[in-house]
């Protein structure tokens, strides 16, 4: 009875527009006062106990590297290089907008910075190509997806916590995917542009001198990724430290190398860094309490019990989890879906034998594809408010996108290897 009560009130809260962590600590709340079995200090308890985590540290690093990506510099070097990548194919700034996203993913961290940051700098280029504006919009929201399964992307970090999931696994086994999706991605914009002949003419050769003075620019930025992902396979320091590495090598570069940050940028870039990492960690405080709600009332093994008796194959859980994450992505946060989300599953996927590395990229994917639809699709609001795109503009130009991402995550789904490969023979 307290359950459906507590659930009810979660419903009317999101219904009422209640930021989401609120809403989660008021209907947790609610639950003490139904039951007499704990004191209402538990609470808080359990809301300090979510966040009281080393591991959680690697967030505020990798938030805090990211931002400052952004302020040193990093990012125009990142641009020229995808440039200079994509300058020859069909729609080359429509290709500079994929492979950015997926170069600034080993960066950022941040599917929402991403967005952000490419809806300023290349919406507004991309229409004076010819592009119209809802493409350029819905195909930046699209690309910034491939961030969170690029290692270092947040969502992975969330996922190894919550679900107690190896992170350096799971950055290895975000790689592959996230140059699957780039791929696709290409692909398409090459038969956008070729059909509505947009930059299909021929353009001036890139010299072998312009490739190496943009590769030399952004080389120094292209190394974090592995320097994270070699520190922690080898050892040589955890997810949480290599965090702190990457805000070090970030400012080095600001500061040293490029000397483009000044002492204003710096303090810019904290403030937005504690906004952005205080915003993430009350919804896993907040998420970490009702999932103890959830678990204390044995929402997980009656959900395990009901998909086991009435699925008996991975194939068809697959189907039937993608379908549900579908449609919770549409309705409840990514970062929150994570955190409820990742304890309902577990018992569930070693049921059927599912590695949960090779269902952490999946179950990312899947729920990433919500922030494009509405009606809470964050990622769609983001960019549409920045560029000035209409909602309904943007969901016509969007869904070859979504059915591209859904085929990938078919994909990741039931070919494994694309998730387990990098992780297996790196081990």
């Amino acid at each position: 009875m307290s359950l459906a009560v507590v659930l009810s009130v979660l419903l009317i809260l999101f219904l009422l527009n209640v930021p989401i962590a609120f809403a989660l600590i008021v209907s947790t709340a609610v639950y003490f006062l139904f039951t007499d079995a704990f004191a209402s200090t538990v609470l808080i308890q359990r809301l300090v106990g979510g966040v009281e985590s080393v591991p959680l540290l690697a967030i505020v690093f990798f938030v805090a590297a990211g931002i400052l990506m952004n302020y040193t510099g990093i990012t125009s070097r990142m641009l020229r290089f995808a440039q200079v990548l994509t300058n020859r194919l069909p729609g080359s700034l429509a290709q500079v907008n994929v492979v950015l996203s997926t170069l600034m993913g080993g960066l950022s961290g941040s599917n929402v910075a991403d967005a952000a940051m490419q809806s300023k700098i290349l919406v507004p280029e991309m229409e004076k190509k010819g592009y119209s504006r809802a493409f350029a919009t819905a195909l930046t929201a699209s690309t910034s997806l491939i961030t969170p399964i690029i290692p270092p992307g947040i969502a992975l970090i969330m996922y190894g916590y919550v679900g107690n999931v190896s992170i350096g696994s799971l950055f290895l086994a975000g790689v592959l995917p996230g140059i699957v999706l780039c791929l696709c991605f290409m692909v398409y914009v090459h038969f956008y542009a070729k059909k509505h002949k947009i930059e299909t003419e021929n353009k001036v050769k890139v010299t072998r001198k312009d490739f190496f003075f943009t590769f030399k620019d952004a080389i120094l930025a292209l190394l974090l990724p592995l320097v994270i992902i070699g520190g922690i396979r080898l050892g040589v320091f955890s997810a949480t430290e290599a965090g702190a590495i990457a805000v070090f090598y970030a400012l080095f570069l600001g500061l040293v190398i490029y000397r483009e940050m000044r002492m204003r940028q710096l303090v810019h870039a904290l403030v937005e860094t504690v906004q952005t990492a205080a915003s993430i960690l009350i919804i896993i405080a907040a998420g970490s309490a009702f999932a103890w709600v959830l678990t204390l009332e044995q929402v997980p093994q009656k959900l395990t019990e009901f998909m086991v008796g009435y699925v008996t194959s991975p194939t068809m859980f697959f189907i039937i989890a993608l379908i549900f994450l579908l449609i919770i992505g549409m309705f409840i946060e990514g970062n929150v879906s994570i955190v409820i989300l990742t304890p309902l599953f577990m018992p569930m996927i070693q049921q059927y034998g599912i590695d949960p590395v090779h269902f952490g990229i999946f179950f990312i994917v899947c729920i990433s594809i919500g922030t494009l639809t509405p009606p809470l699709g964050t990622i769609m609001y983001t960019t549409c408010s920045i560029t000035g795109t209409k909602v309904e503009q943007f969901i016509k130009y969007s869904w070859p996108f979504l059915l591209i991402l859904i085929m990938a995550a078919l994909l990741l789904a039931f070919i494994p290897s694309i998730s387990l490969w990098l992780p297996t023979v790196l081990q």
